[in-house]
């Protein structure tokens, strides 16, 4: 667990103060894939279902690289067309975007000869891009200069790489992150919180089976909305009911 609050990672908010990052084994795996992938300066694809922590877990994970290693990340938009696609990777290098991105071959010199240092780029969201885009992350790659490892992520990201089967094929980890297993349900949230102290670990299993069903992203609404009920009633009891009334807050349960 990261000592003292963190109210969030990455740009992902975690919904309530005095929240901590956890050290789940899923985010140990990440960390392991990450630091094997940039050594070998290769291609990972970190995937798994909305709200399973992915991109905390990455960012977690990209801070305990060595500092030397300059991590660039790129912001996608939906379905961007190649201009707009090198737009946002000049932009993660720190080039002149707006001078370069329509101009092909300088932009793609510009690229290449970025990735020839050591170094991480990242693309969250990566299933907002299409094959043919995909693709072109392929051919830099491929560069035979290319230093620099790529970190493809996104909920969906796995389809996503299927339809570019020329770019899947030069991923060398894949690595999937779960939902949180019951039996880690108690313990993982005791750490994230500590208003789960004093909770039972029953009416704890009892919530993430008929509702949060191990997703990290939905307890830390459910540990916003406990938190919340606590500050406006002090002395609350965090017990089933408590645990119920919190739930109801997520919205319909199929």
């Amino acid at each position: 667990m990261l000592p003292g609050p963190v109210p969030g990672v990455g740009g992902v908010r975690l919904y309530v103060p005095g929240a901590c990052v956890v050290s789940t084994r899923q985010l140990g795996q990440v960390t392991e894939a990450l630091a094997q992938t940039v050594a070998a300066r290769g291609v990972l694809c970190l995937y798994g279902d909305p709200g399973q922590g992915k991109t905390v877990a990455l960012h977690q994970a990209l801070s305990l690289l060595p500092r030397r290693l300059p991590v660039r990340c790129a912001q996608v938009a939906v379905k961007p067309g190649l201009p707009q696609l090198r737009a946002a990777l000049l932009t993660a290098f720190g080039l002149p975007a707006p001078s370069l991105s329509n101009r092909a071959d300088a932009a793609d010199c510009a690229l290449i000869d970025a990735l020839t240092s050591p170094g991480v780029l990242v693309i969250d969201d990566v299933q907002r891009i299409a094959a043919p885009e995909l693709d072109y992350l392929r051919l830099l790659v491929d560069a035979p200069s290319t230093q620099a490892a790529l970190v493809l992520c996104g909920a969906g990201a796995e389809r996503s790489l299927k339809r570019a089967p020329a770019l899947a094929s030069r991923v060398l980890t894949w690595q999937h992150t779960p939902r949180l297993e019951p039996s880690q349900v108690p313990g993982v949230l005791r750490l994230f919180h500590g208003l789960w102290d004093t909770a039972l670990d029953e009416d704890l299993l009892h919530a993430d089976a008929t509702c949060a069903r191990g997703n990290f992203r939905a307890w830390a609404k459910v540990t916003s909305h406990v938190y919340a009920a606590l500050d406006r009633r002090p002395g609350t009891s965090v017990d089933h009911k408590l645990l119920a009334f919190a739930s109801t807050r997520l919205g319909p349960t199929p």
